[in-house]
């Protein structure tokens, strides 16, 4: 009886703990997080056509203080609108044609309110003036904010990164990726004798009365609001031309002065064979007009349009680790790669909701194997992005939860890329597949995109199947198991831990040395097996992210 006792008692104990777990898995979202991602018609009322963001940094404060003007053309009749901007910061006033504007604020949202209605199709445009000192960032890239740092000889070094957790952080904006502004002006002003880079061209420098320099920079192409930053520091800078399917493409590299011997021979042996290989899988290089930099940072890595984050320390493979422990991954240096892939698949097309950023990791990622591929071979490819599903977690679905700013698990960059290599073996031609990557590229130019236009553009060029795959992969965290018995010369199997409807077509050996593709569903299906197959040595085309398991039926 004591046993039984003690037996209900433990399994009570862990009924409690499995159901804090779920509870505890369960997210709670709050007004916060519907305000900041959510497109509210106060959001969707009015289209942005171009921002001048104006902002002086003081370093030894750690203080910025700016403005950031507004140019939109409504969508439709409206008085109120809202912009964000993190509650840390004031807003000292907004001005609409000369006249100060009434606003409130809520957590991170501000909403103004104009005298008289704006009209549908009105061009219009109002200024916000801010002023504060801005979230440090804990632990950048992966925690946003500012960062304050010095490079070795104590010089001031200075960043952002904010993916996830909101350019609102720094300054003004609709912080909504849905609407990507057309152009920006960025005018940062840092103490003199230090260099600033930002996005797209430098258009002008000017010396302040106050000892500060104005360095103004122009994006000509749409750009979403994480990715406009600035650096500061000591830098040197180099040029240089890569000839690409556009024309020349102008190449400025900026690393700190101190680092400068290094990081010529490092970035030169990636970067034009990157772009050669990238143009040749995913098109034209998206941003000729504003060119490529690569700007070493004081934080890992970001995909800053035209602007790239590197902050790998000269090193090959992820801070020198290979992370598909395959040996590939040290061939090439992965934040220059990774970072610079997701000019197309991040920048080009962007994300509506940061539920679906997959569109972005997991293309992106697997531009990584693609680049292995251009230089050493398909087999190398598959052998770095098989690899890669060490670090697959299945904790929670690739896709999140839409209208609260909230990505899905990590496993967008791992297990997403997996998904691409599967897919691609199911199209089982790699014209075909490299077709599709450079029509995403070009039917979604410089557009802001959901999850079910690229899925149903896949599918659509591709002429097969997905919706069930991409359910698989992307709406769930369990792998499909191929469940299996070799008996009397036979191959019985069946897919078991999918969806419902799941038959996915999949290459197995059924002869010796060779792959045959076989169509699984739910229930059993029987074909014979060349008698050297046994259970013992039957396999998958590893190709495919999937499980075997052996079973007697």
């Amino acid at each position: 009886m004591k046993r039984i006792f003690s037996s209900v008692i433990c399994l009570l104990l862990l009924i409690s703990v499995a159901q804090a777990q779920l509870l505890q898995k369960k997210p709670a979202f709050t007004r916060a997080d519907t305000l900041r991602g959510m497109l509210t018609p106060l959001r969707s009322c009015y289209d942005l056509n171009y921002y001048h963001l104006d902002v002086k940094i003081d370093i030894d404060q750690k203080f910025i203080s700016g403005s950031n003007e507004f140019n939109f053309t409504a969508t439709e009749d409206f008085s109120l609108l809202q912009f964000d901007l993190f509650s840390n910061l004031k807003v000292e006033k907004v001005i609409h044609k000369n006249k100060e504007l009434p606003f409130k604020r809520e957590f991170n949202a501000v909403f103004v309110t104009f005298p008289e209605t704006i009209k549908k199709g009105t061009k219009d445009k109002f200024t916000v003036y801010y002023s504060g000192n801005p979230v440090i960032a804990r632990r950048p890239p992966w925690d946003g904010g500012f960062i304050f740092s010095k490079d070795k000889s104590g010089n001031p070094w200075v960043s952002v990164a904010c993916q996830g957790f909101g350019a609102s952080c720094w300054w003004p904006n609709k912080d909504h990726q849905s609407d990507e502004v057309d152009s920006v002006l960025i005018s940062i002003s840092v103490p003199k004798g230090l260099q600033e880079i930002s996005n797209g061209r430098l258009r002008s420098q000017t010396a302040r009365s106050d000892g500060y320099t104005q360095f103004n920079w122009f994006v000509s192409n749409p750009i979403n609001n994480y990715t406009v930053t600035f650096y500061i520091g000591k830098y040197t800078h180099w040029t240089d031309t890569f000839k690409g399917e556009k024309g020349n493409l102008s190449l400025d590299f900026w690393s700190l002065k101190e680092d400068s011997t290094q990081a010529r021979p490092h970035w030169d042996a990636d970067v034009k064979p990157m772009l050669k290989s990238f143009e040749h899988w995913f098109g034209p290089y998206p941003f000729y007009e504003d060119g490529y930099k690569l700007v070493q940072a004081p934080h890992l890595g970001m995909e800053h349009q035209s602007a790239v984050a590197y902050g790998n320390e000269f090193k090959m493979g992820y801070l020198g680790e290979d992370l598909s422990y395959s040996g590939w991954g040290l061939k090439f240096d992965y934040i220059t790669i990774h970072e610079s892939g997701h000019e197309w698949f991040g920048n080009n097309i962007t994300t509506k909701d940061i539920a679906d950023m997959w569109v972005h990791e997991s293309f992106t990622d697997y531009s990584e194997a693609l680049f292995t591929e251009s230089q050493h071979g398909k087999d190398a490819a598959s052998a770095y992005v098989i690899g890669l599903r060490a670090n697959i977690s299945n904790d929670i679905p690739i896709i999140g939860p839409y209208d609260v700013n909230k990505e899905g698990s990590g496993d967008m960059y791992y297990k997403g890329a997996n998904m691409v290599h599967t897919i691609r073996q199911l199209i089982n031609n790699d014209e075909k597949f490299r077709d599709i990557l450079r029509g995403l590229n070009r039917t979604f130019y410089h557009q802001t995109v959901t999850t079910a236009q690229i899925e149903n553009y896949i599918a659509v060029q591709s002429g097969l199947k997905l919706d069930k795959i991409f359910d698989q992969y992307l709406r769930t965290i369990k792998i499909p198991v191929l469940s299996y018995q070799i008996k009397d010369g036979k191959l019985s199997y069946r897919w078991k831990n999918t969806v419902n409807g799941f038959d996915m077509p999949v290459k197995v050996m059924l002869k010796k040395d060779s792959y045959t593709l076989i169509k699984p569903g739910a229930v059993i299906k029987t074909i014979s097996i060349d008698k050297d197959i046994s259970e013992k040595n039957f396999k998958a085309d590893p190709n495919y992210y999937i499980e075997l398991k052996k079973e007697d039926y």
